[in-house]
């Protein structure tokens, strides 16, 4: 077993590790929990979340042990230089792997559990939010402050983005779901607009991201606009692609 602490929660590592010897049997289940199961616990008057890994297969097993960084080792490495470059993201509290001779059997990365009002998938489904318009504008310049310190975040998905409403008409955003990303001195064009795409399929707020975008980007709002959509839609084709080839899966499976 291997076990990092961050040093803010050194002196709970028992009770860490008793959440996650019992995580079973204790914890609170949030979410669906259909691929990787999340369970609150709390600690120290604060609610952290622990997020247990899905058993990866034996090809992995043997990856994660030998070749490549666990899920939970770069969820909480990224969730540190994260918080070190100002981008927010829930405390990174501590992960651990159990292995076995052949590899990696399962893994647990612990964060500050944070009770937003909203995510990302909110204004796309609801378009007729409060603030609607103002939240996504700021939304945007969270997203270029993300280019702009090259950090390439591959889920940047509707789901994995927290907003919590700090004051009247301000907002704060959290990156979850970590464990993909990549850090770059410099981000061009192509690949930020690439990484926006998988965002919302409506062309309206895309128009709104990309004028807004705009405004701290040299390129202009009608530009930035048609790479935005261009590469949004090349990602809706794709994914349609794929859920046309899992149906038929399903269907010669059954």
């Amino acid at each position: 077993m291997s076990v990092v602490i961050n040093k803010e929660f050194k002196s709970k590592e028992i009770e860490l590790r008793n959440y996650i010897t019992n995580f079973n049997s204790s914890g609170k289940l949030f979410g669906d929990g259909q691929r990787n199961k999340i369970k609150l616990f709390e600690l120290e008057g604060k609610m952290i979340n622990i997020k247990s890994f899905k058993i990866p297969n034996l090809i992995n097993k043997i990856a994660y042990k030998y070749f490549r960084k666990s899920k939970a080792k770069r969820s909480f490495e990224y969730a540190t230089t994260l918080l070190e470059k100002g981008i927010g993201t829930p405390q990174p509290v501590a992960y651990l792997e159990n292995y076995s001779w052949l590899g990696l059997k399962d893994s647990y990365y612990a964060s500050e559990h944070l009770e937003t009002e909203l995510t990302f998938r909110e204004l796309v489904e609801i378009p007729n939010y409060p603030d609607h318009e103002n939240i996504l504008r700021q939304f945007t310049k969270f997203s270029f402050d993300l280019h702009e310190k090259g950090i390439e975040f591959l889920d940047h998905s509707p789901g994995n983005t927290l907003i919590k409403k700090t004051a009247d008409t301000q907002y704060n955003f959290y990156l979850v779901d970590l464990n993909r990303m990549n850090f770059h001195d410099k981000m061009d064009f192509d690949s930020r607009m690439k990484n926006l795409s998988r965002l919302t399929p409506k062309k309206e707020m895309i128009a709104v991201m990309s004028d807004e975008y705009a405004k701290y980007y040299a390129q202009s709002s009608s530009v930035i606009f048609e790479k935005m959509w261009q590469a949004t839609t090349e990602f809706q084709e794709k994914f349609a692609k794929k859920q046309r080839l899992k149906k038929q899966l399903k269907f010669w499976k059954s």
